[in-house]
């Protein structure tokens, strides 16, 4: 089922998780523990990340295939378009039919950490709008894209970026997954504004435990989320050093993050899960308690 059936057949908020190809045999090990964990909390979806240059395209094409093999969730997977020859793209889309895959996500994608070796191709589809334009012309998938509420770093101000949401609507994303943050004010006004734009396609809330403080800064740093001020001061009151202190404070706080969007009628909620399944599940069964 793709994810267009879930939103029209079940009632929200709904709840999905993201995961992205182990780097290695432990890792991959690991992660195997963690999905085991994560399906238990049965999602509504789950999605798999693609890597910046299509670094991780074997990948996650071998972990979208494993997670179908298991029932339950709808599986999402990522296609990043920066820098791809659109025959590289489309035979990645190719693969994904024919495994079954029926919702797409949608995005532009980073710049690879090998750019000074990485050739950008000349036809290459420059934006996510453009990807799902392609995508839509060729494939018969549900799409989805990325909405930032703090604003993309590239976008240059908030105006503007929302008119580049309402695009990737106008271009055929079905839903949009937000970009995580620590303010809910954030997203409300984002939602807020959408709306008002005539985008009326679900809208559904990144959220980002917290692991540790180096992490945290770096994914911060690279996703463009404001560290609040809430979040400097209750890290302040306890070991930063420890990491489990800082995942225990982290689960504290998402917890009434998530709460206060689900309060205010959240459509989603996805968890940017990083492999792993204690916080996640810990957040869960807080709020599911409402």
């Amino acid at each position: 089922m793709s994810l267009q059936n879930l939103f029209k057949t079940k009632e929200s908020p709904y709840v999905s998780f993201e995961l992205f190809p182990a780097r290695n045999e432990k890792a991959a090990k690991r992660q195997e523990k963690a999905v085991s964990n994560l399906l238990k909390l049965n999602p509504d979806f789950m999605s798999v990340t693609f890597g910046a240059g299509g670094s991780t395209r074997e990948g996650s094409y071998e972990l979208v295939k494993n997670l179908m093999d298991h029932p339950g969730p709808e599986i999402v997977a990522y296609i990043a378009a920066y820098g791809l020859n659109p025959q590289v793209v489309h035979g990645v889309l190719k693969d994904y039919q024919k495994l079954g895959v029926e919702t797409i996500f949608c995005i532009r994608g980073d710049e690879p950490h090998d750019h000074d070796t990485f050739t950008r191709h000349p036809d290459r589809l420059e934006h996510a709008s453009d990807l799902l334009d392609y995508a839509g012309r060729h494939f018969n998938f549900c799409k989805g894209a990325a909405g930032y509420p703090e604003g993309h770093r590239d976008a240059g101000t908030l105006d503007q970026d929302l008119k580049y949401v309402k695009l990737k609507v106008d271009n055929g994303a079905e839903f949009i997954i937000a970009q995580y943050f620590y303010d809910n004010r954030y997203f409300f006004d984002f939602v807020e504004k959408c709306r008002a734009a005539g985008i009326q396609v679900p809208i559904l809330a990144g959220v980002m435990p917290l692991y540790t403080v180096k992490m945290m800064e770096n994914l911060a740093r690279v996703c463009g989320t404001t560290i609040t001020d809430k979040v400097r001061t209750g890290l302040g009151k306890i070991d930063t050093e420890d990491n489990k202190a800082v995942a225990a404070f982290g689960v504290e706080f998402l917890i009434d993050q998530c709460r206060e969007l689900l309060e205010t009628g959240v459509q989603g909620l996805h968890f940017y899960t990083m492999n792993k399944s204690k916080s996640v599940e810990k957040i869960l069964e807080a709020v599911r308690s409402l």
